[in-house]
Parts: C-alpha cells; structure tokens; sequence
C-alpha cells in the first residue's frame, strides 16, 4: 500500500478532480475510483480532514492505494497535473508548527521518534512529541512573568500609594527558586542527549589483556582481530550495540603500554583519548600477568575486570586496591561475564536512561536555557540596583525561552530543523 497526503487549500479540489464526485464526509474512510483524465488509475481508500483540526492545521486529503510502482506513478502525474507539488523534506511538520499545531520541540520530538532505533530513544521522542518539554517551558515562562508583573509595577506605579516600595524586592525568592530549576534542568542535558545520540563505552587494558576478545563476545560475532601477537589492534575498533534500551557503542583500544613502534603508539594516543571522551571506560587486566596500564584514565563509576581467572588460583595482590567496582571474568571459558554485561546494563540505565521530567535533548535547547539562565542571574543582580535593569533581564530570559518553543523570529534555525525530516513528513 501506498499512502499520498496532500494539505493546503486546494486539496478539496485535487480529490474532487480525481474522483469526479462529491467531497465524501469529513473523518470518514471511503473508497473511491481514482482518474487520470479518462484513464482509471486504481480503486482507493480516502479520508478527507478539514482544517483546522488535521496534522498540518489545513485541509487534509489523504489517499491510500495499491503500491505498485506503476500505481504511484500514475497518481503522482494526476496530481501534479491538476496544480500540485512535491512536498519538501519536513514540509507538513513545518506547517503544523506554523499552523500553531505543535511548538517545535514537539516537532524536534517527532523527528526523534522517526529516527529511533531503540526503546529508550522511542519513549524519549514521545514524551517530548506530545508535549513534555513544551510544557516545562512554558511554567518556567509563566514563572518569569510573574515576577515580571512585580517589577513592572514598580516601574510603572512609582508614586502610588497602594503600590508598596521596592515591589521588585518580592520577585527575589521566585526567581531563585526558577534559577534553581534551570540549572537542574541543564544538570540533565548529558542524559537526554546520550539517550538521543547513544553513548560510548571505551575498553582498555594492556595488550593481550582480551578486549578484542571481550568486544567479540559483546557483539555476539568477529568484530575484532583476536591474537595471541602483543599490539595486534592498533587503531579503535567501534562496535554497535543496544544496552538498557539505548544505543551504544563499544571501541576496542589499542593495547597501553610503552613502546618505540612508531604506529603502536600512535594506537595507544588514540587508545588513550578515546578512553577519555567515553561515558563508561572498562579495564581489562590480565590475572596471570597483572599491569594496571589505563588506571590513569579511570573514573568513578567505571568498571574493572580481571580477566583469566581460570588460570590462576589467587588473584594478585596488587590487584586488591583497585578504586573502581571490580568483577573477576575469563573471557575464554565464560565465567563471569554475564555478571559483568548485567553490571554495564544496570549502570547504563541508572545514568542514561530518559528521566521522570521531559529533559533537553539537543545542543539548541541547552543553549537556550543557558541564556535565559544567564539573563536571569543579571536581574536577580539588578533588583538591588534598579527595576528598569531588572526588567529588562527579565525580557531577556523570556525571549530566549520563547525560541526554546520555536515562537521567536527564528528562521535560520527552523531551515535547519525542518530540513533533516523525510520528504513527506
């Protein structure tokens, strides 16, 4: 099946030419015989949806036929040739928010939701898609003119009786309380977006250690080259995987250790960084033949593994101070690594996943929440200076969240936005 939806004001009269009848009614599936002139083009299912209550806010009509290529040809030229045009990638979504049907968070949010992969990604999407941001938004919006409204009127009633002196001094608690909500709001930025983009997962150890051989049991096939020759992974080998729900990836590093080979090295300097831009690093040591090589780079909340256990009977002691959850494993015989993969899952979900309140999920909500943060600070300064200056800060923060939802004069930015949806959305 194929489905064509035609929106604007002509769409009445496109189905009208197609179908040589009446207009059928509103919300209600029908079927029609569809033409090209003469020529009959295929029997199909219509619904026809008014505006201003259709998805892009005008009228609606859309056609659902049989998905032959020679099908959709046909219909496509009857209707370019009674007067329409292909729609642009994000036209009918960039309509709705023009129509005042979704602000554009929501929109991002269902860009979102086309694109995910996973669950987590999914329930994220549709949270804010139906309006979990926008929401937020807007209290934090309507938090600002209320306190707003104190300080205009000392602005504007600065010799009436009944208007107390220093009103602006009473915004002070509201908007540090406000304050307060937008810093945690950008606290929660890394988790929304590692939810949106996937995080990474970094495991390093020194060579021989088995982390082409742990990367290979993970992804459940040969994704590495396994050898028993020391510096045999010399570049970052990426993996894809879903852990809690979320999309990750999983780089297996060049062996760490000092060497003069001039391209080892260079594969332990990308080992290295790429253990440092990770959400999550793993260490690999080796049981039999411990080397602590990577712990530099470790941080809390990573994860240990002591790999080989089967061939030793005792673990070294200079293995027992290691400041980080350690779990013992043998790569080879299996032993442990269920463990280890529940402790990744367990870690990946209470860090990452989509939290209780819609968070911002793109580098474009940060930025504005950040300077409406940023003008809200200078005019919690400003109330011991002057209400003129507060209030002006206070406009600031408005207008920054007023681009947040997409209501601000912000074309460049709706170009970019709109532009990475499928034609037809």
């Amino acid at each position: 099946m194929s489905v064509f939806r035609i929106s604007g004001p002509e769409a009445d009269a496109a189905l009208q030419a197609l179908t040589r009848l009446a207009l059928p009614p509103a919300r209600k599936a029908v079927t029609r015989r569809l033409y090209s002139g003469d020529a009959l083009i295929d029997l199909a299912l219509v619904i026809r949806l008014p505006g201003p209550g259709s998805f892009t806010g005008e009228a609606v009509v859309e056609v659902m036929t049989h998905g032959s290529p020679a099908v959709i040809e046909a219909l496509a030229e009857a209707l370019f040739s009674v007067g329409l045009r292909q729609a642009a990638p994000g036209e009918f979504t960039r309509r709705a928010f023009l129509n005042g049907r979704m602000d554009l968070t929501e929109a991002e949010g269902l860009s979102d939701l086309i694109d995910a992969e996973t669950q987590g990604q999914r329930v994220q999407a549709l949270r804010q898609m139906e309006g979990g941001l926008a929401a937020r938004a807007e209290g934090w919006k309507e938090a600002i003119l209320d306190e707003l409204a104190q300080v205009e009127g000392e602005i504007d009633f600065p010799d009436e009786a009944d208007v107390p002196d220093r009103l602006s001094k009473a915004a002070g608690p509201g908007l540090a309380a406000l304050r307060e909500e937008l810093l945690s709001a950008l606290s929660e930025f890394g988790r929304g977006e590692r939810v949106r983009e996937g995080l990474r997962i970094a495991v390093i150890g020194a060579p021989n250690a088995g982390k082409s051989s742990l990367i290979n049991w993970l992804a459940g096939r040969e994704a590495a080259i396994v050898s028993d020759i020391p510096g045999t992974t010399r570049d970052v080998v990426e993996v894809s995987l879903v852990l809690a729900g979320l999309p990750v990836r999983v780089a297996d590093t060049a062996g760490l250790r000092a060497t003069e080979d001039v391209v080892e090295a260079e594969g332990v300097r990308r080992a290295k960084l790429s253990a440092e831009g990770a959400d999550i690093r793993v260490l690999l040591v080796d049981a039999t033949d411990p080397s602590l090589e990577g712990r530099d780079v470790l941080r809390e909340g990573d994860l240990v593994l002591l790999n080989k256990v089967d061939l030793t009977p005792a673990l070294p002691s200079s293995l027992t101070d290691v400041s980080r959850e350690t779990l013992s494993v043998s790569v080879k015989t299996g032993e442990g690594l269920e463990a280890a993969l529940e402790w990744l899952q367990c870690a990946i979900a209470e860090r990452y996943s989509p939290g209780r309140d819609p968070g911002l999920t793109r580098a474009r909500h940060k930025a504005c929440v950040e300077r409406a943060l940023e003008a809200l600070s200078r005019a919690i300064g400003n109330l011991d200076v002057a209400a003129e200056l507060s209030g002006e800060d206070l406009r600031a923060a408005l207008l920054a969240l007023e681009e947040l939802s997409g209501r601000a004069d912000m074309d460049g930015v709706l170009d970019r936005v709109f532009s990475r949806f499928c034609i037809g959305k």
